[in-house]
């Protein structure tokens, strides 16, 4: 079992940012690396970003490229989503997510997930 608790989100201005935290934990959270999906509302959830544990490899969504930035401190089994210049069309709920040696970009892949944290950017 891997255990996702995510933290950060709030309600923020067109332009702003945030920084979004998923706090991973139980056995062999390791072997799992991470992402980032949202899901708006009356909308299919969506992958955004994910993060490999070992070497750190990253992969975004054409829809967030130059503005998200994906990072993991192992030290603190944690991985963030700092989120700048934010658009109207970023509400949603943002959840963590695990995959199994490898990275999940799509929810047919995921085996963990986290509960959400709302995030809304007023215009």
């Amino acid at each position: 079992q891997v255990q996702l608790v995510e933290s950060g989100g709030g309600l923020v201005q067109t332009g702003g940012s945030l920084r979004l935290s998923c706090a991973a934990s139980g056995r062999s959270f390791s072997n799992y690396d991470l992402g980032w999906f949202r899901q708006a509302q009356g909308k299919e959830r969506e992958f955004v970003a994910g993060i490999t544990w070992v070497a750190a490899v990253t992969v975004y969504a054409d829809s967030v490229k130059g503005r998200f930035t994906i990072s993991r401190d192992n030290t603190k089994n944690t991985v963030y989503l700092q989120m700048n210049s934010l658009k109207p069309e970023d509400t949603a709920v943002y959840y963590c997510a695990a995959r199994r040696l490898n990275i999940p970009t799509n929810e047919a892949q995921v085996d963990y997930w986290g509960q959400g944290t709302q995030v809304t950017v007023s215009s």
